[in-house]
C-alpha cells in the first residue's frame, strides 16, 4: 500500500510540474507564423519533456522532406513552476503558393497528426485576406467556431490577434495558456498565427507571450517586429511599454526601431512595392468605451502622446511616415474611427471620408470573446467615432491592390451577419503625404 501511494503521489507531481498530459513527448499546441522571408514558415509546439530531436517532416503529398529546429526550456512564473519544452522549427526554400503538408515530433519519440499550409504567391501583385481580433479568451471564446470554419474553407492567409490572449496564459499555473494554445490549433496550425502583446499577458514579464509564440525579427521576442505580406508592410508593436515598463528604457528603445523600421518601410523603392503600412497594437489611441473614459477622451493617452518616461509621440511618427491604417483590441467592442490626427477628424471629402483621407484611420476589434463579456460606449458620441458596435466578432480584411483597401466586421451574435464594411482608398501613400493641419 505504501508504494502505491507513492507511486500516485510521483505520477501526480509529474504531471503536475509538465504540461497535464500522460504522454509528456507528444506534440501538442502547434502553431505556424510568418518567417522573415516569403519562403519560410515557422511552426512551433510544444511537449512536456525533452525530445532527441525536434523536427517538421513536409511534403507536397508525401512527407519526404525534413527539416531540424531546436527546443528551449521554459518555466511559468507560477507557483508551481510548471515546466515545458519550447520546439521551433523554420522551413526554408519553399516554393511561391504552394500547399504542403507536415507533422511535428521526432523519429524516436513520435508524431503530431498531419497539418498543411499554404504559402503566399510570388512578388508583391496579390492580395492577402486577414482575419483580426484581440481580447479573445480560453474561456467564452465565442468567435473561434466561426474562425475555425473560415479558417478550414480558405477564407484567410492569415490571423492577427491584437492582444490578451487566453485570458490569461498564465493562470492556474499557466494551464489556461495550455488550454487556449489547444484550442486555436485548428486554426493556428493551418495558416500563420500573428500576434502582439495586451495587458493581459504582462505576468512574469510577458513570460508565457515571448515563450509561446515566434515572431520574425524586430526585437526577437514578439514585443515589436514588422513583416512584409503582399502589397502591405505590417508592423506589430507594444502598448503596455507605457504602463508596465517605466524606467528601463523600453519604450525608448521600441521607439527608435519603430521609426527606423518606418524609414525602410518608406525609402521610394520599398514604398513603391508595400505602398500600404499598417500597425498592430493592443491599446487604442482614440476609442469611446466607457470602461476607460481617460484612455478614450483625454490628452492622457499615453500610447498616443507618450509617457513621462518617455514622451515621444507615436501618433506624430505613424503620421509623419504615412502610416494608412491601425488596429487595435482592449475594448471589448468594434469601433470605426473616422481619419484623425491631434483629436483633429481629417476626411477625404464629406461624401468620400476614406478616399485619400488626410490622416491615418483607426479600427478597434476586441471583441472576439472573454470571460469579461462585452464592453460598452459613452452616451455621447465623440467626434472621431463613425461606427460602434458591442456584438461579438472579428474583423476580415482583404488588401485588393496598390490603391484599394476593403475592411468588414463580423457579428458572431448574427449568425455571421457583416455589420459594418468600408473601403480605404488612396492613390498615393509615403511620408509627408497627409494634411490634417487646417
Amino acid at each position: 500500500m505504501g508504494f502505491q501511494i507513492c507511486f500516485i503521489v510521483i505520477f501526480f507531481l509529474a504531471c503536475s510540474r509538465g504540461i497535464g498530459s500522460q504522454l509528456l513527448i507528444q506534440p501538442e499546441q502547434i502553431h505556424l507564423s510568418y518567417g522573415e522571408r516569403p519562403n519560410e514558415m515557422v511552426v512551433t509546439w510544444v511537449t512536456g519533456n525533452s525530445t532527441s530531436l525536434t523536427v517538421v517532416e513536409y511534403g507536397r503529398r508525401r512527407l519526404t522532406q525534413r527539416a531540424l529546429g531546436n527546443h528551449t526550456i521554459f518555466t511559468d512564473g507560477g507557483e508551481l513552476r510548471r515546466s515545458m519544452f519550447i520546439h521551433r522549427v523554420k522551413i526554408t526554400g519553399l516554393q511561391p503558393q504552394t500547399s504542403y503538408e507536415y507533422h511535428v515530433g521526432s523519429p524516436a519519440e513520435g508524431w503530431s497528426a498531419i497539418y498543411s499550409f499554404r504559402t503566399v504567391p510570388e512578388g508583391v501583385n496579390w492580395s492577402p485576406r486577414f482575419a483580426i481580433y484581440g481580447d479573445m479568451g480560453n474561456s467564452n471564446p465565442q468567435s473561434l467556431t466561426r474562425l475555425q470554419e473560415e479558417t478550414q474553407r480558405g477564407a484567410f492567409d492569415a490571423i492577427i490577434h491584437v492582444g490578451d490572449i487566453a485570458y490569461d496564459m498564465d493562470s492556474d499555473n499557466a494551464r489556461v495558456g495550455d488550454e487556449f494554445m489547444r484550442q486555436i490549433e485548428s486554426v493556428a496550425a493551418y495558416i500563420p498565427y500573428m500576434t502582439c502583446p495586451g495587458n493581459h499577458e504582462r505576468a512574469y514579464n510577458f513570460s508565457n507571450y515571448r515563450n509561446r509564440f515566434t515572431m520574425p525579427g524586430g526585437d526577437g521576442t514578439g514585443m515589436y517586429y514588422s513583416w512584409n505580406v503582399g502589397p502591405a508592410h505590417i508592423v506589430s508593436f507594444s502598448t503596455e511599454v507605457y504602463y508596465y515598463y517605466t524606467t528601463d528604457g523600453a519604450a525608448k528603445r521600441q521607439y527608435e526601431w519603430l521609426e527606423a523600421d518606418l524609414i525602410e518601410a518608406n525609402k521610394a523603392e520599398n514604398r513603391a512595392l508595400r505602398p500600404w503600412i499598417i500597425t498592430t497594437a493592443h491599446r487604442p489611441m482614440y476609442c469611446s468605451d466607457s470602461g476607460e473614459p481617460d484612455l478614450c477622451s483625454t490628452i492622457l493617452n499615453f500610447v498616443r502622446v507618450g509617457s513621462k518616461v518617455y514622451p515621444k509621440s507615436l501618433e506624430t511618427l505613424f503620421y509623419n511616415y504615412g502610416v494608412d491604417l491601425q488596429f487595435y483590441g482592449h475594448n471589448h467592442n468594434y469601433e470605426r474611427i473616422w481619419p484623425v490626427y491631434n483629436f483633429k477628424v481629417c476626411n477625404g471629402s464629406r461624401e468620400y471620408p476614406y478616399t485619400n483621407p488626410k490622416a491615418p484611420v483607426h479600427i478597434i476589434t476586441g471583441s472576439a470573446g472573454c470571460f469579461e463579456k462585452h464592453g460598452s460606449f459613452l452616451k455621447n458620441r465623440l467626434p472621431w467615432s463613425a461606427f460602434r458596435d458591442s456584438d461579438y466578432g472579428f474583423s476580415r480584411m482583404t488588401i485588393h491592390n496598390n490603391t484599394h483597401l476593403y475592411l468588414e466586421q463580423v457579428s458572431d451574435d448574427k449568425n455571421g451577419t457583416v455589420v459594418d464594411k468600408m473601403w480605404l482608398k488612396k492613390d498615393r501613400h509615403g511620408a509627408g503625404t497627409f494634411d490634417c493641419l487646417w
